[in-house]
């Protein structure tokens, strides 16, 4: 099991979201955020002066998937999230030593995306 952590542009969000659903991606958390990366020189004019952007405005996905899924659940964060600029984001992927669902009990792999008896 692994967790997927994906940073995009905010503009991209609803993108992603589409892409996640046709990879049959299910149970992800979304929050909004603020950082920078490659984009740290950005330079914007607001109100006649010009001012370096320290922070981008970013949404964060994070999702809890089995071996099976993560392939398809990383091309769809970059399917989403691509728009060939700088700032378009980065997928952090990191291992899962367990996770429980808290209304049925189940743990580990019964917790996560499901698998369809085609990916076993």
């Amino acid at each position: 099991m692994k967790l997927v952590i994906g940073v995009v542009r905010p503009e991209k969000a609803n993108d992603v979201l589409e892409r996640l659903h046709r990879a049959e991606v299910r149970g992800l958390s979304m929050s909004r955020i603020q950082g920078h990366g490659g984009e740290l020189d950005r330079v914007e004019t607001y109100r006649g002066t010009t001012v370096q952007m320290g922070l981008s405005e970013k949404v964060r996905f994070e999702i809890a998937v089995s071996d099976a899924f993560l392939d398809r659940t990383i091309e769809a964060l970059c399917e989403g999230a691509r728009t060939g600029e700088v700032g378009d984001g980065k997928i952090f992927v990191l291992p899962l030593e367990k996770v429980v669902r808290v209304r049925t009990g189940e743990t580990d792999h019964a917790a996560v995306t499901p698998l369809r008896h085609a990916d076993l």
